[in-house]
């Protein structure tokens, strides 16, 4: 007999489209049971999945997908539609090398109309589409569902914005997921929501709004206000409506008989409609519902006994900083930490603990963080913004105008620097380098291990000006940090090996790499530490005792610290072969990280049958 013989059924939406109302009350049981045995098995995003099963069956159920357009915010929350949308048996390769992706792509699936895990974009793509089908004159749905914390960047206000007066159909579904501005949810809220969806009452308001246009002004003005603070005072919509939105909501969004009906209502309706729905994060596995932060993210684990304790292993980059900054708070009270929605990606937990006046969470609004952190600069004190670097992307222009042109003291703290694995092309750290180094007035440094990593967040921390320190994700490589706060020379590297011939120039995470390809063809190898400014006295040294100079980064090979390197040696005249290698020109997908650096030419191995390929062009190479 079938675990899930109503799962089994369903290919695509159009099967799910076939079963009767009552039968999806058990889908959505054998949904969430199947989810948590995937995820088990596979790792991956778990708490907010399991928060959308019932979401992500009503989307599917009241409206005709793929024609019908869902655009879904993040992504975190879509492994219950890629499993309704025909991927079911995928998810056995979840996350992983040449499998489906942990968030909605354009080229897997024609139900994934828009390609996120990046927050907040969902309303602009989904006004867009909306646009897109009122000019072809196509009576296609766009629905964008929207978590509450993405609706904490301005980008989703922007569109809210833009949406509330762009006359067209578009639904925002706000899946609202830690009751921050909801009341109550009860049979009173499902009843007058479902109500206000209705034709009827739509109907008759707007018969009651064409007949008050006809009365003078005051009179109309009176009518409009009053029905707005009565809805005001009913619900928590006023916001929302006043964008340009008729607000419904809130309502359980666990429930599938308020939610089917309430979404085929919407369904009909012209124009921008906004739902707010409740849900829980975690919802129907006690354990992540307990604790949904720690299954957020999670690796393989067994679903009934939890996951496991954490086992001692090697710091983490992120621990290191961790740790540093909560060392050099100690000593320096200027020192504030700031996060863009991050803390415990960020290794901020401690902080907030410690100082939690000198720390402070923006939300998702990255712009924001660093032009903050510029006014406190302003003001004397010395921030500190613990980002991603695929986040600090959504920031460049408040980097650029806000902190660099002003000269201000803003440390940023780069955490994922270079490939991160399951999470793939979106959340790569593999620009930073060559975004920041064409900025002026910024420092930029990449340790190579633990204890480089806590000096040279000292060294950025005591610079009098802009600067970053970018690492890696996941363990350092052993290396017990010690207790100093003492900065490093800013610009000057040192060798970690003499040899000869050639000389490999490290940047940051794969200094142990090219240490392990060096012993094998006897190579000098330089540990740089800073992209910006460069140590060109000890290039000019590599250059005049070598006859092959090798640049490795694990950033985009276009524009990074071998680009700078290139630079230096052109303006001072040096005329030396150079073989730059860093990440490709394209962008890299999911999967273990070894592997992905395999591909990318950057193990120990493809190091040295690239460096033989380039001395095998300049001079047969001496066996």
């Amino acid at each position: 007999m079938s675990t899930y013989p109503l799962l089994e059924r369903i290919e695509n939406p159009a099967d799910l489209r076939n079963l009767d109302r009552k039968e999806l009350k058990p889908l959505a049981d054998e949904l969430r049971t199947f989810l948590i045995d995937s995820v088990a098995k596979t790792g991956g995003h778990l708490s907010s999945n399991l928060g959308t099963v019932e979401l992500s069956i009503a989307l599917h159920y009241a409206f005709n997908t793929p024609d019908d357009r869902i655009v879904w915010d993040v992504g975190h929350q879509t492994y219950c539609h890629k499993i309704l949308t025909g991927r079911r048996e995928a998810m056995a390769s979840l996350r992983q090398h040449h499998g489906i992706s942990g968030f909605p792509r354009r080229c897997e699936s024609e139900y994934d109309t828009f390609g996120t895990a990046h927050s907040s974009t969902s309303i602009s793509a989904a006004l867009g589409m909306a646009q897109a089908a009122q000019i072809k004159g196509e009576a296609r749905k766009t629905v964008a569902v929207i978590g509450d914390g993405a609706m904490s960047a301005g980008m989703a206000f922007e569109a809210l914005n833009n949406a509330g007066v762009a006359e067209c159909d578009i639904l925002v579904i706000l899946n609202d997921n830690e009751m921050s501005i909801s009341p109550p949810v009860g049979a009173l809220n499902k009843h007058l929501s479902q109500l206000l969806s209705g034709r009827t009452f739509n109907g008759a308001r707007a018969i009651g709004k064409r007949f008050l246009e006809k009365l003078p002004s005051p009179v109309f003005e009176f009518a409009r206000r009053t029905e707005e603070h009565v809805k005001g005072m009913m619900m928590p919509g006023t916001l929302f409506e006043e964008f340009g939105f008729t607000y419904y909501g809130p309502i359980n969004g666990h429930d599938l008989n308020a939610l089917v009906p309430m979404l085929e209502n919407l369904r009909k309706l012209k124009g921008p409609h906004f739902l707010h729905v409740i849900t829980r994060k975690g919802q129907g596995y006690k354990l992540a519902e307990a604790d949904p932060t720690l299954y957020h993210g999670v690796a393989k684990f067994d679903q009934k006994a939890g996951i496991p304790a954490e086992p001692a292993r090697k710091a983490s980059f992120t621990q290191v900083f961790s740790d540093w900054v909560c060392d050099m708070a100690a000593k320096d009270q200027r020192l504030i930490a700031i996060t863009p929605a991050m803390r415990e990606g960020s290794g901020l937990v401690r902080f907030e603990q410690e100082y939690p006046d000198r720390y402070f969470d923006v939300g998702i609004a990255e712009q924001h963080a660093l032009t903050v952190a510029a006014g406190m600069a302003c003001e004397g004190m010395k921030p500190v913004v613990a980002i991603y670097s695929t986040f600090l992307q959504r920031a460049y222009d408040q980097l650029i105008h806000d902190v660099a042109l002003q000269k201000l003291p803003v440390l940023l703290a780069i955490d994922r620097g270079g490939l991160v694995g399951a999470d793939g092309a979106t959340h790569n750290g593999a620009f930073d380098l060559s975004y920041l180094a064409c900025v002026p007035n910024i420092v930029i440094m990449a340790p190579s291990d633990e204890e480089e990593c806590r000096r040279l967040l000292s060294t950025g921390f005591l610079h009098d000006g802009p600067s970053a320190v970018r690492y890696p994700r996941g363990a350092g490589t052993g290396i017990f940090p010690s207790a100093s706060l003492e900065p490093l020379t800013i610009g000057k590297g040192l060798i970690r090996r003499q040899g000869r011939r050639i000389a490999l120039l490290a940047f940051g995470s794969l200094l142990s790499t090219a240490l392990e390809a060096a012993d094998e063809i006897d190579a000098s190898v330089a540990d740089m530490r800073f992209i910006k400014p460069l140590d060109r006295e000890l290039i000019r040294t590599l250059a005049a005792e070598h006859e092959l100079l090798v640049t490795l980064e694990e950033n985009s090979v276009i524009g990074g610290a071998g680009s700078e390197v290139a630079r230096a040696l052109e303006e001072d005249g040096i005329l030396i072969p150079l073989l730059r290698l860093g990440l490709p020109d394209h962008f890299i997908d999911h999967g273990e990280r070894g592997l992905l650096l395999d591909e990318a030419g950057l193990t120990r191995a493809r190091i040295l049958e690239r460096i033989r390929a380039r001395l095998d062009a300049i001079a047969p190479i001496a066996e």
